[in-house]
C-alpha cells in the first residue's frame, strides 16, 4: 500500500485500486500522522489539530476515526491481532509505513539526495512529477495542514530550482526556457529563478535576452521591494557580458556530493537545525549525509570542516537519534586520527568539541564518556589558545554537555552558563547567547532560585524574538510548569490540578514542536510523578502514560502505587544506576524514596551516598522543567533507611 498527500489525501493498493478512507476527519487523521513522519503524536494533539472547539466526545470519535482507518488499511488482518501500519503507542498513534510508500517522503528523501550529488537527478524528476496539487489539498481550516503546505511548497520551488541548476551545471538546459520563464512569472521574488532563466536563455543562444532578463530582474527588485540585485546576479551579469568561460558547462563543481564555499549541504542544515521543528529532524539527516560524503572524497581537511561546521547549541543531556550521534562521533574521530596531534588546531578543536557534543544518551559506555569529557576538555584548551569566541562558545558547549559526571554540579553549570552568555553576547553570537540563558535557567531552577531562573526564562524569550528559535517558548512554557508544580506544595499556592494543567500545555506545545525525541519521551510522566510526591500522593497507575527513558526507576512506584509490593522490589532491584544527565539527581530521588518505602538498606544507602553533594539542589531542577522538590528530603529518607537495623 502507498499513501500520496502531495494533492488531495489518498491511499492505494499495491494493484493500483483505491482504499476507501471514510470521511474528510478520518482522511486528516491519516494526512496528519503522515506529516509526523514516523513519530508518535498523542491523542490530545490530534484533538487539538482536527478541532478548534473539540467537542466533550474528541477522544472517543478520535478512536472511531483510527478503528475505521484500521480496517479499511489493513482489511485482512485477523482478529484480534495487533494492527502492523497505524499502531498505538503510549499515549497516542503513529504510522508504520516505510518513506517509499510516502510520497511527500520520496520528494523530500530526493530533494535531500539531489542537494548532494547530481546523479540524484533522475529521483528529483520522478518526485517532483509526483505533485498532483497543493500538499494536503483536501485538508482545509487546520492550522497544521497550512504550515506543512508551505513548508512543502517552499521545497517544491526549491526542487524546481535546484534541478534546473543541476541540468544547467551539466551542459543541457536550453530546453528550459519555457518551464523557468514561467516559474519567475509566479514567483517574481525568487530571485536564485531570474539567474537561472538568465542560464538557460544564454545556453539557448540568447545572449541579449539573458541580459534583458536580469534587467527585468534589477527594476522589479528595485521598484517594488527597494533592493539591489544580490551579487550572484550582479556577478551572472557581468559573466553574459565578457563572455566568461564559468558560463561553460561545470567539470568539478560537486565533490562527491559536497559543495565547498557558503552554501555547503552541512551549512543549509545547521541553518535548518536552528529553525527546530520538523526541520531540525531534516537537517540531522543531511549533516550525517554531507558528513559521509566528505569522508569518501578522502580529503581530510574537507571532512574536517564539514563535521566541524554544524556548531548548533544543544541544550539537552540525552540524544534524539543516539545511532546517528554515534555515527558522527566515530566520523569525529576517525578524522581527528587522520589529522594526527599536528593538524590545524581550529579544525582539531571543531572535531573534538563535536565529539564532546554528540556523544550523549544513557546507553554511552564508561569509555565512551571518559573520551567525551577528555574532548570537552582538549577544545575548550585549544579554544582558548587560538583565542576564537566562536569556537570557544562551542567547545563550552561540549563541556555543559559532559558536566552532569555526578549529581550535585549546577553552581559548576552556572559558570560555564556566565561565561557563555558573556562570549556571546560580546562577539554578536546570539543563538549561543540563547543557549547560555538556558544553562542558567537551568541551573538556578536547580539550585531553587526561581526568581533568578525566570529573569533568564524572559531574557531568553526576548533573544528567541530575534533569532527565530521557535523551542525556546517551548523550554519557558515548561519551566513555568515547573514554578506552578513548586508552588502548590506552599500554603495558599495554586492546587495541583492547576500545576498539572500547565504541565499539559507544556506537553502538547513539546509534542507539536517535534524534533525533539530525547528530551519529550517520559517528561510528562515524570511531571505528574514528581507533582504527586510534592503532594505526598502515590505514583500516577495510568497505564497510558508514557515513560519513556525514565522506566526503570519509576517502574517500582508505580508498582507500589498498585499495591504490588514485592514486583516492586523486584523491579528496584533491576533498576540500574541513573545515568550522568539532567535527570540524575531526580531518579536518584526516586531510587530513595522506593528503597525507603520497600525498607530496601543497601539500595537506600547507594542513593544517598549519590545524593550527598546534592543535597542543596531541587530534585529535576537541573531540567528547568520538572521538579520532585528539593533533594534534602529524599536523603533524608534514604539516610533514615540506610541507618535501620
Amino acid at each position: 500500500m502507498r499513501i500520496d498527500v502531495l494533492g488531495a489525501v489518498r491511499a492505494l493498493r499495491d494493484d493500483g485500486t483505491p482504499v476507501d478512507l471514510g470521511g474528510p476527519r478520518h482522511r486528516e487523521v491519516l494526512a496528519r500522522l503522515v506529516a509526523a513522519e514516523g513519530r508518535m503524536v498523542a491523542t490530545n494533539t490530534l484533538v487539538g489539530d482536527l478541532w478548534a472547539e473539540p467537542p466533550v466526545r474528541a477522544v472517543g470519535a478520535l478512536r472511531t476515526f483510527v478503528a475505521a482507518l484500521r480496517r479499511a488499511i489493513e482489511p485482512d488482518r485477523p482478529p484480534r491481532t495487533p494492527p502492523r501500519v497505524l499502531v498505538t503507542e503510549g499515549p497516542g498513534y503513529v504510522l508504520r509505513l516505510s518513506r517509499d510508500n510516502v510520497d511527500v517522503h520520496r520528494f523530500e528523501d530526493a530533494l535531500a539526495r539531489a542537494r548532494r550529488t547530481p546523479d540524484a537527478l533522475t529521483d528529483l524528476d520522478a518526485a517532483l512529477a509526483a505533485w498532483r496539487g497543493p500538499a494536503y489539498a483536501d485538508v482545509t481550516g487546520s492550522a497544521w495542514a497550512e504550515r506543512e503546505r508551505t513548508r512543502l511548497e517552499e521545497l517544491r520551488l526549491e526542487g524546481v530550482e535546484l534541478r534546473a541548476r543541476l541540468l544547467l551545471d551539466s551542459g543541457s538546459g536550453a530546453e528550459l526556457v519555457a518551464e523557468l520563464g514561467a516559474h519567475v512569472t509566479e514567483h517574481p521574488w525568487r530571485e536564485p529563478a531570474w539567474g537561472l532563466l538568465a542560464r538557460a536563455l544564454h545556453r539557448a543562444g540568447r545572449q541579449a535576452d539573458a541580459l534583458a532578463t536580469l534587467r527585468r530582474a534589477r527594476t522589479m527588485l528595485a521598484d517594488q521591494l527597494g533592493l539591489d540585485p544580490g551579487s550572484d546576479l550582479r556577478r551572472l551579469e557581468t559573466d553574459i557580458l565578457q563572455g566568461a568561460t564559468t558560463l561553460q558547462p561545470a567539470r568539478t563543481v560537486w565533490t562527491a556530493g559536497v559543495r565547498l564555499g557558503p552554501r555547503t549541504t552541512v551549512e543549509l542544515a545547521r541553518t535548518l537545525a536552528l529553525a527546530g521543528g520538523d526541520a531540525l529532524v531534516h537537517s540531522r539527516r543531511d549533516r550525517l549525509a554531507a558528513a559521509q560524503a566528505a569522508e569518501r572524497t578522502g580529503d581530510i581537511a574537507l571532512t574536517a570542516r564539514v563535521i566541524g561546521a554544524y556548531d548548533v547549541p544543544a541544550l539537552w543531556s540525552r540524544a534524539d537519534d543516539p545511532e546517528q550521534a554515534r555515527a558522527v562521533v566515530a566520523a569525529a574521530e576517525r578524522t581527528l586520527t587522520a589529522l594526527g596531534p599536528d593538524g590545524p588546531a581550529g579544525l582539531r578543536a571543531r572535531l573534538l568539541a563535536t565529539v564532546a557534543v554528540e556523544s550523549r544518551g544513557a546507553d554511552l559506555s564508561g569509555t565512551e564518556r571518559r573520551r567525551a569529557g577528555q574532548a570537552a576538555r582538549a577544545a575548550e584548551a585549544l579554544a582558548r589558545e587560538l583565542g576564537d569566541p566562536a569556537l570557544l562558545v562551542f567547545a563550552l558547549n561540549g563541556v555543559f554537555l559532559q558536566s552532569f559526571t555526578r549529581p550535585g554540579l549546577a553552581a559548576a553549570r552556572d559558570l560555564i552558563g556566565i561565561e557563555m552568555l558573556d562570549l556571546a553576547t560580546r562577539h554578536e553570537l546570539p543563538n549561543f547567547a540563547v543557549l547560555g540563558r538556558l544553562i542558567r535557567l537551568q541551573s538556578a531552577s536547580a539550585l531553587g532560585d526561581l526568581h533568578a531562573a525566570t529573569a533568564h526564562a524572559e531574557a531568553a524569550e526576548q533573544l528567541a524574538v530575534s533569532t527565530e528559535a521557535s523551542l525556546v517558548p517551548v523550554l519557558t512554557a515548561w519551566f513555568r510548569a515547573r514554578v506552578t508544580a513548586a508552588r502548590s506544595a506552599e500554603p495558599g499556592g495554586p492546587t495541583a490540578a492547576t500545576a498539572a494543567a500547565h504541565y499539559r500545555v507544556a506537553e502538547d506545545a513539546l509534542a507539536a514542536s517535534a524534533g525533539m525525541p530525547g528530551l519529550h519521551r517520559g517528561l510528562f510522566a515524570l511531571a505528574l510523578l514528581g507533582l504527586r510526591l510534592l503532594h505526598d500522593r502515590p505514583a500516577p497507575t495510568d497505564s497510558a502514560l508514557d515513560w519513556g527513558p525514565y522506566h526503570p526507576w519509576t517502574h517500582p512506584l508505580v508498582l507500589l502505587a498498585r499495591n504490588r509490593t514485592e514486583e516492586a522490589r523486584t523491579a528496584l532491584a533491576r533498576a540500574p544506576e541513573p545515568p550522568p544527565d539532567h535527570m540524575q539527581e531526580a531518579l536518584w530521588c526516586l531510587t530513595a524514596h522506593a528503597a525507603a518505602r520497600l525498607g530496601e538498606r543497601p539500595v537506600a544507602a547507594r542513593a544517598a551516598a549519590a545524593l550527598r553533594p546534592a543535597h542543596a539542589e531541587h530534585a529535576g531542577g537541573a531540567s528547568g522543567m520538572v521538579t520532585l522538590g528539593p533533594v534534602a528530603r529524599y536523603l533524608a529518607e534514604a539516610e533514615t533507611c540506610a541507618k535501620k537495623r
